[in-house]
């Protein structure tokens, strides 16, 4: 798809916290990688993690439930939650249990055939971590 006809190149979600170095080495140690990119700007401090492709999902509060239901046994995210695909969920899982994440749910496998599990980061936010079957 040539630039003209992509209106869209990247998707970035930007998130603020009170404890920075502690959710960067959640991040980064619970995934493995190293920032891309870092900006100190005065006493302010941001970096950038490539996170591979990124999708936006929209969800009525009905799917929401039922993703809910289905990964952690009842609704409990909010508005947004990350969705992650890993090539090791079990691995994946345990760095970022090591890291100072909580289990929300053990993993389960999904209706579509993927193996998902359900954290929560140490500022609360939920995440799907999943590994593709195919």
């Amino acid at each position: 798809m040539s630039a003209a006809n992509q209106p869209v190149f990247e998707l970035r979600v930007a998130v603020t916290t009170s404890d920075y170095e502690r959710l960067v080495k959640f991040y980064c140690d619970g995934l493995g990688i190293e920032p891309a990119a870092i900006w100190n700007n005065g006493d302010g401090k941001a970096l950038v993690l490539n996170m591979g492709r990124a999708t936006l999902e929209i969800f009525d509060a009905l799917q929401a439930e039922f993703i809910d239901q289905l990964e952690a046994g009842k609704r409990v995210s909010g508005q947004v939650r990350f969705a992650l695909q890993v090539p090791d969920l079990q691995a994946a899982m345990e760095r970022f249990i090591a890291n100072g994440a909580t289990l929300v749910h053990p993993p389960v496998m999904t209706p579509w055939g993927d193996y998902n599990v359900r954290l929560q980061d140490p500022d609360g936010m939920q995440i799907t971590l999943f590994q593709s079957a195919k």
